[in-house]
């Protein structure tokens, strides 16, 4: 046996091009295993260590020594009371390990047979795992493979002498791919399964995007051209803002290659995926008419406060405005950070006709005046009584219909008007349900504008819709619509069984 373990590592070492050492620990730790396997002992420590000059082996079986307090599993501890019993002069302390010699272990030809399957095995995964490493040293991104097998997982995507999974909530919606197919993904992470590590694959994310451009526009990954936003719908659309730090340089153009040779390079290896090169520009209007490109925008109009932005458009370029299924807009908020909402031109008008009714009302209401001086307020822009009540006095001045006295007088009647609404706002909110106070997502902005609008319990806050809450809130659609379904949760929670059944 001894010559036979000595010609088995001196194979495996030369056929493997390892070192000799790799292979004698992978023999010990597979004998040991066999050795378990022959004594027909399962939790146990057993540890071979084999003579490097000799190829003779010794089998001894090890406890580790634990305290008292620790001692859980007798087939593998032992106390050092334990020890002394048997070897009353052990200088063995906490953490050492005691041993045993186990006597004529033969291992036979089945044993071998055995230990050299698992030593192969174990060969082979130090393989892998050194191929690994090597591959992450060249910290590559973006990767190119064949489609070796589907599972219910999703992809096997075989990468040189790798296997890297391509799960199926990263493929493109819709991409049929097939065994033998070449495919391009990005690198999404390495994840640990198991023992092993598994290269994890991706192609929706906006990042595999970015470095397929980069691959295609050397100015790019040179730096004359940025890619600032990336806004993707994998597999049906996508936009990129592209800026240049050389004014020489068109990163539009550049980007999309002479008769879009460059852009369609790209779009073919997404499956198809359409994509509009967008001109980045620090102005918000102007970013947003670029995103919403080839839409005619007419008109623009920002509340920074809400953050939202209405874009107003003929009737015509309406539907390629807002895209199929409302895609073309909703790529373009995402580009660009503002929320979109996509008006005609007679739709615009009543907004905003409905909006300074809405506000000329509450002019005449809170500052006491007629029609006529609200109005004017209305036209020269104002839309709050903090405004007329704290603008410097030579905005009010400049309006002609306007002399001192009644600049003077309607500063006045806003202000107490102001302080009048805060009494007001601070008497109701100690009726405010304490629910709504203490609402997930709530907060004092949020909670003084229902105020305002007389919302004071939980349920009448349940009963808004998204819409609704929106029309006077600075809320996104989504913070609008969570905080909505936050507020009825309590009415599906099961009624308390306290107190028994009816009678």
């Amino acid at each position: 046996m001894s010559r036979e373990i000595l010609l088995l590592i001196n194979a495996l070492a030369s056929e493997k091009n390892v070192d000799s050492e790799t292979v004698f620990e992978a023999v010990e730790f597979a004998l040991a295993g066999a050795a378990r396997k022959k004594l027909g002992l399962d939790n146990v420590d057993i540890h071979v260590e084999i003579d490097r000059e000799t190829g003779n082996y010794d089998v001894t079986r090890r406890w580790l020594v634990v305290d008292d307090l620790d001692y859980t599993t007798p087939s593998l501890e032992k106390t050092v009371e334990e020890i002394q019993e048997t070897d009353p002069d052990t200088t063995l302390k906490e953490g050492d390990y005691y041993t045993e010699t186990v006597p004529d272990v033969d291992f036979g030809r089945i044993s071998a047979q055995t230990a050299k399957r698992i030593i192969l095995q174990r060969i082979r995964d130090a393989e892998k795992e050194q191929i690994l490493n090597e591959f992450l040293q060249r910290k590559e991104s973006l990767i190119s493979g064949t489609v070796k097998r589907m599972d219910r997982q999703g992809v096997i995507v075989e990468i040189g002498k790798l296997e890297a999974l391509l799960p199926r909530d990263q493929m493109i919606p819709r991409e049929n791919l097939r065994v033998g197919d070449r495919i391009r993904a990005y690198l999404l992470k390495i994840e640990q399964r198991g023992n092993r590590p598994e290269i994890i694959l991706t192609r929706t994310s906006k990042d595999f995007l970015i470095h397929l451009f980069e691959m295609e526009v050397p100015e790019i990954e040179e730096g004359a051209i940025e890619i600032k936003e990336v806004a993707r719908d994998p597999g049906m659309r996508a936009k990129i803002a592209v800026k240049s730090s050389d004014p020489r340089i068109d990163p539009q153009g550049t980007c999309i290659g002479v008769r879009g040779s460059r852009v369609n390079n790209v779009s073919d290896a997404l499956n198809g995926e359409r994509i509009d090169v967008v001109l980045w520009s620090p102005e918000p209007a102007q970013f947003i008419m670029n995103a919403l490109s080839p839409t005619e925008v007419t008109r623009i109009l920002i509340d920074e406060d809400k953050h939202s932005v209405d874009v107003v458009v003929e009737e015509d370029q309406l539907p390629i405005a807002i895209g199929r299924g409302g895609q073309n807009v909703r790529l373009a908020s995402e580009l660009t950070g503002w929320n979109l909402n996509i008006l005609t031109v007679e739709e615009a008008e009543q907004v905003h006709q409905t909006q300074d009714e809405k506000i000329k009302e509450k002019f005449m209401q809170s500052l006491d005046v007629d029609e006529e001086i609200a109005d004017i307020l209305v036209q020269e822009g104002f839309i709050s009584l903090e405004e007329i009540a704290y603008v410097p006095i030579e905005e009010l001045l400049e309006i002609e219909e306007f002399d001192e006295d009644l600049v003077n007088d309607l500063r006045a009647r806003a202000r107490n008007a102001v302080l009048m609404q805060a009494i007001a706002i601070e008497e109701k909110l100690r009726d405010v349900d304490s629910n709504l106070k203490n609402l997930n997502g709530m907060n004092e902005s949020l909670l003084k504008n229902l105020i305002d609008h007389d919302i004071l319990t939980l349920d009448d806050f349940a009963e808004l819709s998204a819409l609704e809450l929106r029309e006077f809130t600075d809320l996104t659609s989504e913070q609008a619509s969570q905080l909505i379904l936050e507020a009825r949760s309590h009415w599906f929670e099961e009624p308390s069984q306290e107190g028994g059944a009816n009678e």
